[in-house]
């Protein structure tokens, strides 16, 4: 058994190392490593009907939280960084899909203008907090200053470093001034990234998601990896704690995202049988998640 596991392990590798996202088919390696990989503990993906009955459940449960903010006059930060392709715009568009829009908002900021540039570094994600009565999901963040930037150069070592000293700093300012936030970081193994980028590059209707920095990527895997954990391991704080999300099954991410704000959020008339029990073998802290071995996989 641990000499096929073995051999199972180095075939992936070695697709690893020939993969080619323009080729028209996945190497089957990759594709067979993928919903395993980076340590997922699950070999079969979510059924449709439980996913949709749950979801719909749990969907009633986030009209309640979005009446519960409006009527108490809360304001509600829920912020997503993850791995290209992990899911972060489909887990939003479940978790937004029955919100009212005028309540909750999504901020999804492009790059930076030169005048941008020039300012206090949070101050263009400033104009969209949310007032008294209304939620912003954040699809990317302040949090771009951590991984992306430095790993693209964007920014440098020691921009970061700073960055990673202020943003607990901005985070209990945000705290103290009533703002409840929510961090969720999807993690996603390599050969499953590589599984969806590739299905991305040749479906014409999704290639419109990859952009030139995202096929870069695609080589800069370990270096990702040394900034997210960096990036989890100096910015958790207890006002505004990272929460991982083990995110190859998307159906399941999606559930249990959603089943992690509707637990930690105290709104009013909340049905515990519905939310139910966060899967605590996908979903981490980030203490929990680094311990377990981060993103090596």
């Amino acid at each position: 058994m641990h000499d096929r596991k073995a051999t199972k392990r180095l075939a992936a590798a070695h697709a690893v190392e020939a993969f080619a996202i323009d080729a028209p088919d996945l190497p089957p390696a990759i594709d067979k490593a993928a919903l395993r990989s980076g340590g997922y503990p699950y070999d079969k993906r979510m059924k449709r009907k439980p996913y949709a009955k749950t979801l719909r459940s749990l969907q009633i449960e986030l009209l309640k939280l979005q009446d519960w903010v409006q009527n108490e006059g809360q304001r509600l930060v829920i912020l997503f960084e993850g791995r290209d392709a992990a899911g972060k715009g489909g887990t939003i568009a479940r978790l937004t899909q029955h919100l009212n829009p005028r309540v909750a908002h999504i901020a999804a900021l492009p790059k930076p203008t030169p005048h941008e540039e020039g300012e206090w570094y949070f101050q263009r994600y400033v104009p969209h907090l949310p007032a008294k009565g209304e939620i912003t999901i954040f699809d990317r963040s302040w949090y771009n200053r951590a991984v992306v930037e430095p790993v693209f150069g964007f920014a440098t070592e020691a921009q970061a470093d700073a960055f990673l000293d202020r943003a607990p700093e901005f985070e209990n300012m945000l705290a103290r001034d009533g703002v409840s936030i929510v961090k969720i970081f999807l993690h996603i193994g390599r050969e499953m990234q590589m599984k969806r980028l590739h299905a991305r590059h040749h479906d014409p209707l999704k290639r419109w998601k990859l952009s030139e920095l995202d096929y870069q990527a695609i080589d800069k895997w370990a270096s990702f990896s040394a900034h997210i954990e960096r990036m989890l391991a100096r910015t958790d704080h207890a006002e505004a704690p990272w929460t991982v999300v083990r995110a190859n099954d998307k159906r399941r991410t999606r559930i249990e995202v959603i089943r992690h704000v509707l637990d930690v959020m105290p709104y009013a008339d909340k049905d515990t049988k519905i939310v139910g029990d966060v899967d605590r073998s996908i979903v981490l802290s980030a203490s929990g998640f680094l311990g377990d071995g981060g993103e090596e996989e």
